[in-house]
C-alpha cells in the first residue's frame, strides 16, 4: 500500500517540478484540490497516519518548487514567498520538516532530501549572530542524528553547543539572545528551545558543562520570565553587573503584559523538554502551570487554536488573527507531556492535543494541494507589531505539526 502510494506520489512530483520550475508567484498558486472533501478516521492513530499521508503531497510540491537549500522558504502570506539563507533563525525547519516525513514514510526519497538540506547547513555550527543555532542544528543534525544514527553528525551538533555556549554568562546563569537592539543582555522565552542542543551535546561528548548551563537557563528564566498566573514576558533584559532584570517586555504580542500566544507555547515546549532531559520535578510542575494556564484561560477559542495574543479579543483596537504555528507548538508540547503526568492528566492533555490537531486539519487551516505556496498551514502569525506575516504560511508552523502528528503516531 505504502509502496503503491509513494509510486503515485513521486508520480505527482514529477508534474510539478514541470509546472514548479521556479518558486515564483504564479508558479506557487498551483491547482488546487478541495480539502472539504476530506474524510478523516475516528481512530486518534490512525487519523495522525492519514495527515501526514496528506502532509506528504503537499510537500511533494514543495520539495519541486524550492530546490536550493541554501535558498530556503520561510513564510508565504499575500501570494508572496520569503526567503532566508543558512544564517536565519527559521533555516532549520524545512530539514527538519523533511527528517519527519521521513520518520513517517521510511522513503529513501525523503532521506535523500532531508540529507541534502541538512548538509547545506553544516557551517552554522560556527554562526555566532543569533542564539538560535539550536533551532537550526538540532532540528536538521539533531533529527538527522535521532533517525540515522550518522556518526558524522554527532561532532557537528557538539561544535554547534559549543558556539552557542560563547553565550552563556555564569554571573546571570543564562545565554543572551538578540544580537541587535540596544538591551544590555536580552533573552527570550524562545531561547528554552535552544537547551535541547545543549542537553544533546552533553549526551555525544559526555562534558556535563553543556547540561548544567541548560539547567541555569532553564531555572533562571523560570524564575524573572514568568507571572504569578504562570504566563510569561517575551523578553527579559538583565544588568550584566547584578544579574538582575532592567525590564521586562512583549516584543511580538500587544503589550508588555499581555500573553502572547507562540511565547507561552515555547514555554511550554520547552519546560515539559528539560523535565525529558532532567526529570526534576520542579520543571515538570512549571510545564504543567503553563499548560493549565493556556488550557483554561477565557480567549481560548473552541477549537483551541489560540488568537496570536490571548489579550487580543479584549482590545478593540487588535485585528484577532489566529496563530496556527503556536497551536501546532503546544499539540506537540502537550503530546510528549502526557507522557510524564498520572492518567486522568495525560487524558486530558492528549485529548486537547488532538483537538488542535484535528482542526488544524480542517479546511479553514490545512492548505489544499498546490495552495499556499506549499506550506501546510494556513492562518499563522509572524510578527503583528511589525504586520509582518499575518494570516500567513510559517515554516515552524509546518515543522512542528509534522512534529505532533509523528508525536501521535506512539498514542
Amino acid at each position: 500500500m505504502k509502496t503503491r502510494l509513494n509510486q503515485i506520489l513521486i508520480s505527482m512530483s514529477a508534474t510539478l517540478l514541470v509546472t514548479a520550475c521556479s518558486a515564483n508567484v504564479s508558479s506557487l498558486k498551483g491547482s488546487s484540490v478541495n480539502n472539504s472533501t476530506l474524510s478523516w478516521p475516528v481512530n486518534d492513530v490512525a487519523f495522525c497516519d492519514a495527515a501526514l499521508d496528506k502532509a506528504q503531497e503537499q510537500l511533494e510540491g514543495f520539495r519541486a518548487a524550492y530546490t536550493n537549500p541554501k535558498n530556503i522558504p520561510t513564510s508565504f502570506s499575500e501570494g508572496e514567498v520569503k526567503y532566508t539563507t543558512p544564517m536565519g533563525w527559521t533555516s532549520g525547519f524545512v530539514a527538519g520538516s523533511f527528517w519527519y516525513l521521513y520518520e513517517h514514510n521510511q522513503d529513501k526519497s525523503w532521506l535523500n532530501t532531508a540529507t541534502k538540506w541538512t548538509q547545506a547547513l553544516e557551517e552554522m555550527q560556527y554562526n555566532r549572530k543569533t542564539h538560535d543555532i539550536g533551532f537550526i542544528m538540532n532540528n536538521s543534525f539533531g533529527n538527522g542524528t535521532r533517525l540515522t544514527g550518522n556518526e558524522s553528525y554527532r561532532p557537528i551538533i557538539v561544535s554547534s553547543a559549543k558556539t552557542l555556549m560563547e553565550r552563556f554568562n555564569p554571573a546571570i546563569g543564562a545565554t543572551y539572545s538578540w544580537s541587535w537592539g540596544t538591551w544590555e543582555f536580552p533573552v527570550i522565552i524562545d531561547n528554552m528551545m535552544n537547551l535541547e542542543l545543549l542537553f544533546e551535546a552533553s549526551i555525544i561528548s559526555g562534558d556535563k558543562t553543556y547540561y548544567d548551563a541548560a539547567v541555569s537557563h532553564a531555572t533562571v528564566t523560570m524564575k524573572h520570565h514568568f507571572r504569578d498566573d504562570y504566563s510569561s514576558f517575551h523578553l527579559v533584559n538583565y544588568n550584566r553587573t547584578t544579574g538582575l532584570p532592567n525590564f521586562k517586555q512583549t516584543f511580538q504580542g500587544i503589550a508588555d503584559d499581555s500573553s502572547w500566544s507562540r511565547g507561552q507555547a515555547w514555554g511550554a515546549y520547552g519546560y515539559t523538554m528539560v523535565y525529558r532531559y532532567t526529570k526534576d520535578q520542579k520543571f515538570l510542575n512549571h510545564a504543567k502551570n503553563i499548560v493549565n494556564y493556556l488550557l483554561t484561560h477565557k480567549n481560548m477559542p473552541e477549537d483551541l487554536v489560540p488568537y496570536f495574543d490571548y489579550d487580543a479579543p479584549d482590545d478593540p483596537n487588535v485585528t484577532n488573527y489566529r496563530d496556527s504555528s503556536a497551536a501546532s507548538l503546544l499539540a506537540s508540547a502537550l503530546l510528549e507531556l502526557a507522557n510524564y503526568v498520572e492518567t486522568n492528566e495525560a487524558k486530558r492533555y492528549r485529548e486537547a492535543a488532538m483537538k488542535m490537531l484535528r482542526s488544524l486539519a480542517s479546511p479553514e487551516y490545512l492548505a489544499a494541494n498546490g495552495e499556499n505556496g506549499y506550506f501546510l498551514l494556513k492562518q499563522a502569525t509572524g510578527n503583528y507589531p511589525k504586520d509582518l506575516d499575518l494570516n500567513a504560511a510559517l515554516n515552524y508552523g509546518d515543522y512542528y505539526y509534522l512534529e505532533a502528528l509523528n508525536r501521535c503516531k506512539s498514542l
